[in-house]
Order: C-alpha cells, then sequence, then structure tokens
C-alpha cells in the first residue's frame, strides 16, 4: 500500500488492481463498464488531419454467430444451475509502470469458493501482495494480510447485489466476475457487437472450442470446454480504451461444481490488532477505470 493509501485510511484502486486479477471469475467478463469519452471542444481541421485520423484497423460491421452465443448461454447455465462451485485460476496482467510507461507483467494465482446465494470466499497470491475478500451472506470483508489492515461493507444480501457494489461503488476491480452472477449469460452479452467461432482448441490437455467477442470498450475471448459441462477453461482480454491496449488472460483449473464446503469459510476472523478501515467509495458521477 502506498503512503499516499496510508494517509487516506482507505483501501483504492492502486492497492486493488492487481490483487484484482485474481478475481477472475472473476471478466467483469468481461467487466462490462464503459468509460464515459471526455467531451473536447470541437476544432477545425485539414483534410490531411482527417485522413491520419483514420483508424488503422476499422471496426467491421456487427457480426454474430449463433454457435458462439449457444456455447456462451450453455456454459453459463452450467456455473448458473450450480449451488456451488469451487475453481483455482492463474492470471496474467499487463500493468503500466509510472515511471517510465512500459507494460510490466504480472503473474497471479487464484483459490475460489462460491456458494449460491449469498457466500463467496477468494484467496489471492503471487506477484502481488496476498489479499482475501470474503462475503458471508450479510456483509463483504475485504483483508489484506501483509498489512493487517481489513475493510467491511454495510449489508448485502445475495451476490449479484455484492457485485454491483464492489463493480460500481468500490475501486475493487473484479474481471471475470459475469460468472459468479444468478445469469452470467445476460450480463456478459449485455454490450455485445460481435461474436465468432475462431475454432477448435486445446488448454492444459483438454479438448474444448474458442470464441471472440467484442464490446464497445473491450474485446475479449473465451475457450469453453467440450461437451456438456462447457466449463470455461480460459479468458482473455483486451482493454481498447486504455493506451497501448493492455491485455489481460486468465486459465482456470480444478473445477469442482459440487464441492462440500464448510460455513466457517466465508467468515473473516480478524486477526489479533489487524485495524479496520473504509472501503474507498466512488463518488458519483466518477468514472472507475476498468
Amino acid at each position: 500500500m502506498q503512503n499516499k493509501q496510508k494517509k487516506s485510511g482507505k483501501i483504492s484502486l492502486e492497492h486493488f488492481l492487481l490483487s484484482s486479477i485474481v478475481l477472475a471469475l472473476l471478466v467483469q467478463g468481461c467487466a462490462h463498464q464503459e468509460q464515459t469519452p471526455v467531451n473536447v471542444p470541437a476544432q477545425p481541421v485539414t483534410k490531411v488531419e482527417q485522413q491520419a485520423a483514420q483508424p488503422v484497423n476499422p471496426v467491421p460491421p456487427p457480426v454474430i454467430e449463433k454457435y458462439a452465443l449457444d456455447r456462451l448461454k450453455q456454459m453459463s447455465a452450467t456455473l448458473a444451475s450450480a449451488k456451488a462451485f469451487t475453481y483455482r485460476s492463474n492470471n496474467f496482467m499487463e500493468v503500466q509502470a509510472e515511471a517510465t510507461g512500459q507494460f510490466l507483467a504480472f503473474f497471479v494465482e487464484t483459490e475460489v469458493a462460491l456458494q449460491r446465494p449469498n457466500k463467496l470466499r477468494v484467496n489471492v497470491f503471487g506477484d502481488v501482495p496476498s489479499f482475501q475478500f470474503y462475503f458471508d451472506g450479510a456483509k463483504v470483508t475485504a483483508f489484506d494480510p501483509q498489512k493487517n489492515v481489513h475493510s467491511i461493507s454495510e449489508p448485502i444480501a445475495t451476490i449479484d447485489e455484492m457485485l454491483e457494489f464492489v463493480t460500481t461503488k468500490t475501486h475493487i476491480n473484479f474481471p471475470s466476475a459475469d460468472f459468479m452472477y444468478s445469469d452470467p449469460y445476460a450480463v456478459m452479452t449485455k454490450n455485445l457487437t460481435h461474436a465468432i467461432v475462431v475454432g477448435p482448441s486445446m488448454v492444459n490437455g483438454l479438448p474444448c472450442e474458442h470464441f471472440a467477442y467484442m464490446e464497445p470498450g473491450l474485446n475479449w475471448e473465451i475457450w469453453i470446454e467440450n461437451g456438456k459441462r462447457a466449463l470455461p477453461l480460459r479468458m482473455a482480454m483486451t482493454y481498447k480504451q486504455v493506451p497501448n491496449f493492455p491485455r489481460f488472460m486468465i486459465e482456470y483449473k480444478d473445477w469442482n461444481l459440487n464441492p462440500k464446503l464448510k460455513a466457517d469459510i466465508f467468515v473473516f476472523k480478524a486477526p489479533a490488532n489487524s485495524k479496520q478501515i473504509e472501503f474507498d467509495i466512488i463518488a458519483p458521477g466518477k468514472n472507475k477505470s476498468k
């Protein structure tokens, strides 16, 4: 946590940007929040400038292939119908260094346990400081074990409400939260402009199908396991509204759709001397970066 965060006494975006790689069910599914364009006063431009302003690779007209939606819907039904599930993920993300502007690669591992309708536990570790996230059916708790600080939300009743709170009102980013919603398909297709079938593939020895999708600010791909389970095996995203188009990728493994979960794993027990601090809430009208 940076010094300015210590002074503010809040868990903020800078602290969770990398840790959030984890929440890999965590694509805000693809992270379906669009940034509002900045209004710039109109300026006269020359013909040469107009030509130079044309995109090198213009966006193609909308293409929606039914099979790309059908398999996404089947995958979503599998996740939505599971009363509980667990998985692990390996995550890769590019983050721009403030000092040089260079994009740096970070690798993170995540452990996720979800129980519908109102329980979630996430552990994050790897190239970022360890991070723990709890939702016990009544409140959200985020815990930084290295700094020994934690934040607790106001009462929240369901996973859907919890995700809305986290992704829209705080600075915590859930890159694949769509998988957790009660209706993942509705969330993941809300802003789609393109959906295509790429073709057969393999992920960690498992046969799957590769699909690609586009939204106004995001290109994303998903590899779905063959067969009736249709589980997600890999997710990749390119953020088109961020300079240099940083990429994010997650590989999922060890899926269990019928885990035996103890109730206490979702309950946060504050360690001795852990300090409670506030969530950093986004002010109304303020855009949250993806």
